[in-house]
C-alpha cells in the first residue's frame, strides 16, 4: 500500500526517555574488523538496557512480538603463516593486531601456495585481513623488480562506497611499508588527471565491476603492465554477486582471465563472503575456478539482541476500508530519534532511498523538539548523492559526528562503521543474508548489539515476525547465478571480442551455450568471422550492449531547474516512476518537484516546493506467453514454467496527503512502454475447479487477484529474491491459457532463477500463501495478507475468502499429482510489480515496471495475445 512510503504520524508526541542509566566501557577486540581503531574510547549501553527504553512507553512493549538472545563466543587466535613478509607482520602490531584468528591464517596459507579461496565467516570476523595479509606480503615481495611492480593485485567491491573505505584502510595498515605499496581507487570518481598514474605505477588498484566492464577490459593495451603482475583478484562482498548482476559479474571475471592469460598471468582468486550456504559452490561458478572454502568463523562475537517489531493498528483506513498498521517508516524513524536521544550510534536500514530520506526528515523534527543540536547529528545516506556528499557523510559515521543515519543497503555492505550499537531493519531485506549483514552491523569489534527488524504491513513481514523460526531456525540462502544466460552472456561474447577476437579455444571459458549464440550474434552482424576468429563489426563500444546491474540505460541526472546543479543520479530503470513530470523528488531532506523529465538526454528539471502531498505513479501491464518449457497437471489444472513478454507503461501517478495517504487526485502522464522478455511460473484452473471451490465468475477475478498478491509478498521464504524483485498478473482468461490464470515472472530479461526456484517449490510456496491468507484475522483482506503496495487498480477486486478456497482446490489437485513442483531451492534478480489482469478489453489490472538492459535478444517465440492490466511500483 502506498501508505508504507509516506510519513505517517509525523506529528507523534516523541516519547519520553530517561538517559540516566550508568554505562559500561567496552574494550577494542584484540583483532578487530577494523585497521583502524576509533578515535577515542566509547561508552556504551547494553543492549537489553537499549531494547528496554525503546519499550518503556505506553503500548510499546505489545509492538515486540520475540527477542532472540544470541550469546558472546570467544575467539580463537592462530599464527601467521611463515611466508608472510616480517615488515607485514611489524605493521599488523603498529595498528594493535597482534594474532589472527584462526580462518585468518587458514586463508592467507591457501593464498600463498596459489589456491583460489573463499573466506565465509560472518559480519565483522576480519575478513578484510584474511586477504590483505598475503596481499601485502606479495606485493612487497614484488617490489624487488628493477620496475618496483613485479606483483600487483586487483581489489573488486561492489559499490563505491567500500572501494574507497577499503582504500583508506590500506593505506593507513600499509603506511609503515613505504612506496612498496601503492594503493588508489579507480571508478567513476577517479579524476582523469590520476588515472594514467595509476595504471601505470598503482600495485594495489581498488575498483568496481563496472568499471573493470566499461573502462578497465575494454582498454587493456593501456593496462598491459599491470595485467602483467596480476597476482591476486580480490571479490569482496561476493554474497552480493547473485542473480542477473551476479552472472554479468561471472562473465566479466572470465573476460579478465582471458586477458591474464594472453599477457602471461595467472591471478590467484580471494573472496570474501557472509555466511552463506556451500560458499565454494558460489565462488566457483563466479570465478570459474575451483575454489578452496574457508567458513569456520574463529573470531569472538558480542551479545546480540535480536528483536522483531510490529508496529500497531491505526485508526485510518486504507483501500476498501482495510484496517491499516503504522508505516515501518514511521516506526522506525521513532525508534532512531529514541536512539539519537539516548546517544545510541544507530543505523535505520530502510529499502527505498526516498525511505531513507523521509525516515531522517522524520526523526530530525521529532529531534528538534527535544533538543535543536540533535537535528544535524542525524541524516540520510543513499545511491544516488553526489561523491563528496557520499565520502562526508561516511566520514562524519567514522567520527561521530554522526549519531543516526537512515541509509539503503548502500550501507549494508563491509563499510567501516565501527562503533555502531544498533541497527532498525524498516522492513525485511528480502533474504535472510541481508537481514543478518544488517543485522552485523552494529556491535562491531566484539561488543554487544542491539538489532530491530519492523514489520511492514506486508503478508511476509506479519509472517515472518509471528513465526520467528522462519527467521533464526533456518539456514541463509544460496546465492544463485546463471553465467549462460543468453541475455547475459551475448553482449559479454560481443565485448570479448572486441577486446580481442574470439577463438574456439575461449569458448570452454565463456561455457557451453557459446555454440548456439555466436551464430545468432553473426546473423544481427554484431560478429564477424573470420577464418579462425571472431571480430567486433562496429564502432561502438562493446562494453556498452549491457549494464551489468540491469538498470536499463544511462542513469538520469537530477537537476535543479533555477542553478542548473546537479543534484543527484536516478536508474535509468527507475526514472519512469520516481522523476516523471510532477513526481516529488526527496534530496538530502530537501523536497523538489519534478519540472520535466527528458528522457532521450537523460535529464530530469526539478524546482524546490513544498506540497503537501507524495507521488505515486501507475503502471499499466501486458503479459503474453512465448514458450512452455515444463508444464505437470495440478489436478485438472497445470503448473507451468517458461517464457514470457511483459510491457509496461507508467500512465499516471497519484497525489497522496502526506498525513493521511488520502488521495488528492490522478494526474495522466505520457511516457513510452517498456518491453522485457523473461522467465515465469505460472498455474491454470478450469471451470470444474471453480466450482470445487465455489467460486464463481463475480469472484472469480478477485479470488485469483488475492492468491496472486499473496503468493509474490511469501515467494521470498522459497527463494532468493524480494517483492521488490518480482512481477505477477492475474488473469480470468488469459488468452494463450484460455483459462484462469496466475503469472509470477523474474524482473530482469532472460530470467533470473527465482521463477525457476518457484515452479521447483510451488507446493511448499502456494501451501504457506494460503496458510498466510487464511491465518490473517482481517474481515476482507488488509496489507498483512492479500492487498499489495504496489496494486495499480487500488487492491481492487479482491476477495479473500475466495482466495482461500481456490488455493485449497488447487493444492488438492497438487496432491493428487504427485510431487512436482515439490522441491526446495532458491533464486534472485531484479524489479517489476504485480498484479490484476483481464482479457483484451476487460478489466484493468496490476503488473511490473523494468526494463530491459540492452542486450541483444537471443531466441524467439511465438507472440501470442495479450492480457490488458495495470500496475505501479514505489
Amino acid at each position: 500500500m502506498a501508505f508504507n512510503h509516506l510519513p505517517a504520524g509525523v506529528h507523534d508526541a516523541l516519547l519520553p526517555l530517561s538517559v540516566t542509566s550508568v554505562t559500561h566501557s567496552v574494550p577494542m577486540a584484540e583483532n578487530p574488523r577494523s585497521d583502524r581503531p576509533p578515535a577515542e574510547p566509547v561508552s556504551r549501553l547494553a543492549p537489553g538496557t537499549v531494547l528496554g527504553r525503546l519499550a518503556a512507553g505506553p503500548s510499546r512493549a505489545a509492538r515486540i512480538t520475540h527477542t532472540e538472545h544470541l550469546p558472546p563466543r570467544a575467539g580463537r587466535h592462530a599464527v601467521w603463516p611463515d611466508r608472510i613478509r616480517p615488515e607485514v607482520i611489524a605493521a599488523l602490531r603498529a595498528a594493535g593486531i597482534e594474532h589472527p584468528w584462526e580462518h585468518q591464517a587458514r586463508a592467507a596459507e591457501h593464498a600463498l601456495d596459489g589456491e583460489s579461496v573463499v573466506v565465509a565467516t560472518g559480519t565483522a570476523s576480519g575478513k578484510s585481513l584474511a586477504y590483505l595479509v598475503p596481499v601485502l606480503s606479495t606485493l612487497l615481495d614484488g617490489a624487488r623488480a628493477p620496475n618496483g611492480r613485479g606483483a600487483t593485485a586487483l581489489y573488486l567491491a561492489p559499490t563505491k562506497a567500500l572501494a574507497a573505505d577499503q582504500c583508506r584502510s590500506v593505506k593507513e595498515l600499509s603506511q609503515p611499508l613505504g612506496a612498496s605499496v601503492r594503493s588508489a581507487v579507480y571508478d567513476g570518481d577517479t579524476p582523469f588527471e590520476e588515472r594514467e598514474w595509476i595504471r601505470q605505477y598503482a600495485t594495489y588498484v581498488l575498483t568496481n565491476p563496472d568499471m573493470l566492464h566499461r573502462g578497465i577490459l575494454p582498454s587493456h593495451p593501456r593496462w598491459s603492465s599491470f595485467l602483467k603482475s596480476l597476482r591476486f583478484v580480490v571479490i569482496d562482498e561476493c554474497h552480493t554477486y547473485r542473480g542477473v548482476f551476479g552472472s554479468h559479474v561471472a562473465q566479466v571475471l572470465r573476460r579478465l582471465r582471458r586477458l591474464c592469460a594472453r599477457y602471461g598471468s595467472s591471478p590467484v582468486f580471494l573472496l570474501a563472503s557472509a555466511t552463506a550456504a556451500e560458499p565454494a559452490v558460489a565462488a566457483r561458478r563466479l570465478t570459474g575456478v575451483p575454489v578452496a572454502e574457508v567458513a569456520d568463523d574463529a573470531s569472538p562475537r558480542g551479545e546480540l539482541v535480536f528483536a522483531l517489531w510490529e508496529p500497531p493498528l491505526t485508526e485510518l483506513e486504507g483501500e476498501k476500508g482495510a484496517p491499516v498498521r503504522r508505516t515501518a517508516t514511521a516506526e522506525a524513524a521513532d525508534l532512531l530519534t529514541d536512539l539519537t536521544v539516548q546517544g545510541v550510534r544507530s543505523v535505520a536500514f530502510v529499502r527505498s532511498r526516498r525511505g531513507a530520506e523521509l525516515i531522517s526528515v522524520i526523526a530530525q523534527e521529532r529531534l528538534a523538539e527535544v533538543d535543536r543540536s540533535l537535528t544535524r547529528r542525524v541524516a540520510a545516506y543513499r545511491g544516488g548523492y553526489l561523491p563528496e556528499e557520499r565520502r562526508a557523510l561516511e566520514r562524519a559515521l567514522h567520527s561521530g559526528e554522526l549519531l543516526g543515519l537512515a541509509a539503503t543497503n548502500a550501507l549494508e555492505l563491509g563499510v567501516d562503521i565501527a562503533g555502531l550499537d544498533a541497527v532498525v531493519i524498516a522492513g525485511y531485506p528480502g533474504t535472510r543474508a541481508s537481514l543478518w549483514q544488517q543485522a552485523g552491523r552494529a556491535g562491531r569489534s566484539g561488543q554487544g548489539a542491539l538489532a530491530v527488524l519492523v514489520a511492514r504491513d506486508d503478508p511476509l513481514d506479519t509472517f515472518l515476525v509471528h513465526h520467528p523460526e522462519a527467521l533464526f531456525a533456518q539456514p541463509v540462502e544460496s546465492t544463485v547465478l546463471d553465467p549462460d544466460n543468453p541475455y547475459v552472456l551475448a553482449p559479454h561474447l560481443c565485448a570479448a571480442a572486441a577486446e580481442l577476437p574470439l577463438t574456439e579455444e575461449d569458448l570452454e571459458l565463456f561455457g557451453p551455450s557459446c555454440g548456439e549464440l555466436l551464430p545468432q550474434l553473426e546473423a544481427a552482424k554484431l560478429l564477424r568471422r573470420r577464418t579462425k576468429a571472431w571480430h567486433w563489426t562496429r564502432r561502438e563500444r562493446a562494453a556498452d550492449l549491457t549494464d551489468i546491474r540491469g538498470e536499463g540505460g544511462r542513469p538520469v541526472q537530477v537537476v535543479e531547474a533555477g542553478t542548473g546543479r546537479l543534484l543527484g543520479t536516478v536508474d535509468a530503470g527507475s526514472a519512469h516512476t520516481a522523476v516523471h513530470e510532477g513526481a516529488v523528488h526527496l534530496h538530502q531532506g530537501r523536497t523538489y518537484l519534478v519540472r520535466s523529465l527528458d528522457l532521450e538526454d537523460a535529464v530530469a528539471l526539478v524546482e524546490p516546493a513544498s506540497p503537501p502531498y507524495s507521488t505515486v505513479a501507475r503502471d499499466t501491464t501486458s503479459i503474453s506467453v512465448l514458450e512452455t518449457d515444463v508444464e505437470v497437471p495440478w489436478g485438472d489444472g497445470r503448473l507451468c514454467y517458461g517464457s514470457v513478454e511483459v510491457t509496461n507503461q507508467v500512465v499516471s501517478f497519484l497525489r497522496r496527503r502526506l498525513i493521511t495517504g488520502e488521495v488528492l487526485g490522478e494526474t495522466k502522464l505520457d511516457l513510452p512502454p517498456r518491453t522485457l522478455r523473461t522467465r515465469a511460473v505460472w498455474w491454470t484452473v478450469t471451470e470444474d475447479q471453480l466450482d470445487a471451490a465455489r467460486v464463481n465468475p463475480e469472484i472469480l477475478g478477485g479470488a485469483l487477484h488475492a492468491a496472486e498478491h499473496a503468493s509474490i509478498g511469501m515467494l521470498p521464504l522459497f527463494a532468493t529474491c524480494d517483492r521488490w524483485d518480482i512481477g505477477g498478473v492475474s488473469v480470468p482468461l488469459h488468452p494463450d491459457t484460455l483459462l484462469p490464470t496466475v503469472f509470477v515472472y523474474d524482473g530482469h530479461p532472460g530470467g533470473a532463477g527465482f521463477a525457476e526456484r518457484a515452479f521447483h517449490t510451488a507446493r511448499a510456496w502456494l501451501t504457506a500463501t494460503r496458510e498466510a491468507i487464511a491465518s490473517c484475522e482481517c474481515d476482507a483482506g488488509c496489507p498483512s495478507c492479500i492487498q499489495s503496495p504496489k496494486c495499480g487498480n487500488g487492491n481492487d477486486p479482491l476477495h479473500k475468502r475466495g482466495a482461500v478456497r481456490l488455493l485449497t482446490e488447487l493444492l488438492r489437485g497438487a496432491a493428487r499429482s504427485g510431487e512436482a513442483g515439490g522441491g526446495t531451492g532458491s533464486g534472485s534478480g531484479g524489479g517489476p510489480g504485480e498484479g490484476l489482469g483481464g482479457a483484451p478489453g476487460g478489466a484493468p489490472g496490476e503488473g511490473p515496471s523494468n526494463a530491459p538492459g540492452g542486450a541483444p535478444e537471443a531466441g524467439s517465440g511465438r507472440v501470442a495475445g495479450r492480457s490488458a492490466g495495470s500496475a505501479r511500483k514505489p
